[in-house]
């Protein structure tokens, strides 16, 4: 009996590829290159490292919980975001945070690899 092997993939490019690479990223794989870039565009950058305690992960904090994964500010401009993988989804105290910042005219985001070329925009721009 003969097997039939399954057809190759086509090829795809290297955008698509990276896109792929992405998709596949936990959020400190996200968080890292986000940073990377950040830096690489002199933004400075303020992110709270949570530490593992008897009772799991926890990020010491004193105030509401939910405040944005990310500050940066550069050259009199500051913005904030969030970042998420998966399916995960912002909860409803990250969404006051975010809303907060925007209403103070702070820019806020939700950022996910799916948007990353908005992420290169944003963190290459000078406005």
């Amino acid at each position: 009996m003969t097997r039939k092997s399954k057809p190759l993939p086509s090829i795809i490019d290297a955008a698509d590829y990276a896109a792929l690479v992405r998709s596949r990223w936990t959020e400190a794989e996200f968080q890292r290159h986000i940073l990377a870039l950040a830096k690489e565009n002199g933004w400075l950058i303020h992110h709270a490292r949570p530490a593992r305690t008897n009772k799991g992960w926890r990020t010491a904090i004193q105030g509401d919980v939910g405040f944005p994964d990310l500050i940066l500010a550069r050259s009199g401009r500051v913005i904030a975001a969030e970042l998420k993988v998966g399916k995960r989804r912002p909860t409803s105290e990250q969404n006051a945070w975010l809303n907060a910042f925007s209403a103070a005219g702070i820019p806020a985001y939700i950022w996910e690899p799916i948007v990353w070329r908005e992420i290169e925009e944003t963190l290459a721009s000078k406005h």
